[in-house]
């Protein structure tokens, strides 16, 4: 464990030390593959979700560096700018980031999917995360 989720932390921010269930997390990324809205409940305007799901950075030199090939990034998350340049599977326009232990997710809305992996392995997350999104992609059929 990194952290004990039980204490309070010393410096407290956005992501750090934030802990979920799978079932919360699950909910989450729905809410973003609706376009916002959960159970008939509008959370966040399409057109929000659309501006935190669009690439803000540009062709800034370095940015692959961030990002990776063929990415971007948008109020929260990687962007996938094209197909066939990152290093695992996904749609152009779908958008995922993970947290310094391992937890990945991706939405993909050209597929209507939405992925969460919840894992502990700070030093092999790039790793998990990479097979995490070829072995979810790897299952389609057609």
């Amino acid at each position: 464990m990194l952290h004990n989720i039980r204490r309070h932390p010393r410096f407290e921010s956005g992501g750090g030390g934030l802990a979920s269930t799978a079932l919360d997390y699950a909910r989450f990324l729905q809410m973003a593959l609706n376009g916002g809205t959960l159970d008939g409940v509008r959370l966040l305007s399409r057109k929000t979700v659309e501006f935190m799901t669009s690439d803000h950075l540009g062709p800034i030199p370095g940015i692959a560096d961030f990002t990776g090939p063929g990415l971007g990034f948008g109020l929260g998350y990687a962007v996938r700018l094209q197909p066939g340049m990152a290093a695992f599977q996904g749609s152009k326009g779908n958008f995922f980031w993970g947290g310094l232990a391992g937890t990945r997710f991706f939405v993909d809305p050209a597929e209507q999917l939405f992925a969460v992996l919840m894992l502990q392995a700070p030093g092999q997350r790039e790793h998990y995360s990479t097979l995490f999104a070829n072995l979810v992609y790897g299952c389609f059929d057609d």
